[in-house]
């Protein structure tokens, strides 16, 4: 069988490929990409110089063109391929050789019959050790099971969805047929080896098969309804925009790879600023001394000598389910930052107060230190939801020497107390015991204050933070790290 591309009519962008590529280039900017005039030119060139003819090459130059950060690259790779977009309509249909009517007509697939489908999609699968080999059979068949059973009317008209596709292909059992037959090559018994790299083989297909469908729904999706609309669901957010309490698991990891590039864009921040606050303010005094010399004319200023000052740094935060992942990310930066403090001790609670900062020692490992906390901590001696009031109250009673004038508490969590006593007295002693004291609150700010919330209250007592993600959260502890 042969292949052969459909092509209907596309309208011609409305300034041409320059357009279209400075189109791209602010989508990138509308996602939180960085793209500057400078890596505009740059992509105009390597479009010049490479052209449309290899999809793959022109999607790796201009993402050396316009990415400065490798963390960005999903986000980039999902814009491009609704902008540079691998087919127009219907991908390609199947061509039997010598059949003279062919271009009158596509091959029939047996996609209406779900059995037959998944049979053949296995023995393609099955057919070869590359896939890379088989992709345009594959993306055939894909291309028309979709068309058969993802596409569906929405309010805006026509779309596709990749879950309806992927619940017709029953990818579970398609996996167990294509395990099945890459065990056979073995012979009646494989070696735990051979069965492992069988397993392998046909999670990494299947994989592939289910960004496959993703792939092809949302390219039909955005010729029916639109980029913008596919944009709205189908682009992965950057790691620092992602909120806290709406990231999945596999996004709060990718989150902590940023704690280090982080921790290094702050410090050298911090460093910035002491410089500037080197020279010190003018001494008046002495400069008026000094002046005597001169007949009372101060030619020359005398400076203070600057004392930067290292505060000790307290962090109380809340390490119940819902603010887990953001008390995490922000201890794991604190912790990458603890050089600029002369100390750093670390308390957690859900409805009790208890010291953890045993668990971030030097050579600690981070991640299992988080986790360690809910596990060997006395953060809960009650029913174990979030408890502010009796939190405050325990720390009082049990940490009462911690705070001094040289501390500086930093409370993490979203202030909501399960409608129970927030305890505000207590919080204000833990306040005017330390030298400054900041609340970073995950929650929008506009929820404060909803249902259980007492942020309100509480920010009466404290400067209160909105730290939504780990860019909002940065530009925060930005502006509170000591000079």
């Amino acid at each position: 069988m042969t292949a052969r591309r459909i092509r209907p009519a596309q309208p011609a962008a409305p300034h041409g490929l320059p357009g279209h590529l400075v189109g791209f280039v602010e989508a990138l900017r509308g996602r939180g990409i960085a793209v500057g005039p400078s890596e505009t030119v740059d992509a105009g060139r390597v479009l010049a110089t490479i052209g449309l003819g290899d999809r793959e090459v022109l999607r790796e130059g201009l993402a050396c063109a316009v990415l400065r950060r490798a963390d960005h690259r999903d986000t980039y790779d999902a814009l491009f391929d609704l902008w540079w977009p691998a087919a127009i309509g219907e991908r390609m249909v199947l061509e039997e050789p010598g059949d003279d009517d062919a271009e009158d007509r596509p091959a029939a697939l047996p996609v209406e019959d779900l059995e037959a489908m998944r049979a053949m999609l296995a023995d393609l699968l099955l057919a070869n050790e590359d896939l890379a080999e088989m992709d345009s059979r594959l993306l055939a068949m894909i291309a028309a099971i979709i068309e058969a059973h993802g596409k569906y009317q929405s309010g805006r008209g026509p779309s596709y969805s990749s879950y309806q596709t992927l619940r017709a292909m029953a990818l579970e059992e398609l996996e167990g047929k294509l395990l099945a037959g890459l065990l056979a090559q073995y012979g009646d018994a494989p070696t735990p080896t051979q069965q492992e790299l069988a397993k392998a083989v046909a999670a990494q297909r299947i994989t592939a098969v289910r960004k496959m469908v993703e792939s092809e729904t949302k390219r039909r999706t955005a010729e029916q309804l639109g980029r913008e609309h596919v944009a709205t669901y189908g682009i992965p957010e950057l790691s620092e925009n992602v909120e806290f309490l709406r990231a999945s698991g596999e996004q709060l990891r990718q989150m902590r790879k940023t704690v280090a590039p982080l921790a290094r864009m702050l410090a050298t921040r911090l460093a910035a600023k002491r410089r500037r606050h080197r020279a010190g303010q003018i001494d008046l005094r002495k400069t008026l001394r000094r002046s005597m010399s001169t007949g009372g004319v101060p030619i020359e200023v005398v400076l203070r000598k600057p004392r930067p000052a290292r505060p000790e740094l307290v962090v109380l935060c809340d390490v119940s389910g819902s603010v887990a992942g953001f008390s995490h990310f922000t201890l794991l930066l604190v912790h990458a930052l603890r050089q600029q403090f002369s100390r750093v001790r670390v308390f957690a609670f859900i409805d009790t107060t208890d010291e953890v900062t045993h668990l971030f020692g030097p050579e600690a490992d981070l991640a299992v230190a988080v986790q360690r906390i809910t596990r060997e901590a006395g953060v809960y001696t009650r029913d174990g939801h979030s408890d502010y009031g009796h939190a405050f109250t325990s720390f009082t009673d049990n940490f009462h020497q911690v705070l001094s004038p040289r501390s500086s508490l930093l409370i993490l969590g979203d202030g909501r107390t399960n409608y129970r006593d927030p305890q505000l007295g207590a919080l204000a002693h833990l306040v005017t015991a330390s030298r400054h004291a900041h609340w970073l609150n995950p929650e929008p700010a506009h929820l404060w204050g909803s249902g259980d919330s007492a942020a309100p209250r509480y920010a009466e007592l404290l400067p209160m933070h909105e730290c939504r993600s780990a860019k909002q959260l940065a530009a925060v502890i930005d502006g509170l790290l000591p000079v």
